[in-house]
């Protein structure tokens, strides 16, 4: 008595589509539809079929929370960064500090003359 086992039978892959005939912006497509708006042949993420339990909400909505307050807070990371750059861009390039309100009158004549004026 032999020891046979079976091993499960997995279809073949299909075979691979030649790069030349889809070109560099193909996008993936739904079969036998047409297309959302004039330009489209289907939707790439497609919507689901039923609506999905509690949990996966509840999760997808946690996701996207998550996903939000990281591009949020990089936004403010990116701004605070660039503004910081450009103030230190603008005390190299004028030699002292960019913002008039926090220097002191450079020209005391002009002072003197606008007094005189009153």
């Amino acid at each position: 008595m032999a020891n046979h086992q079976e091993k499960p039978t997995t279809p073949p892959p299909p075979p691979p589509r030649p790069p030349a005939a889809e070109g560099p912006s193909a996008r993936p497509r739904l079969p036998g539809g047409v297309g959302a708006h004039a330009g489209g042949g289907g939707y790439p993420n497609p919507p689901d079929a039923a609506i999905p339990d509690a949990a996966t909400l509840r999760d997808q909505w946690r996701f996207a929370v998550r996903q939000y307050s990281r591009w949020y807070s990089h936004a403010w990371g990116t701004a605070i960064l660039a503004g910081a750059a450009f103030f230190a861009l603008g005390w190299l390039v004028k030699g002292s500090n960019p913002l008039p309100s926090r220097s002191e009158p450079h020209d005391t004549n002009a002072n003197a003359v606008a007094k005189e004026e009153r």
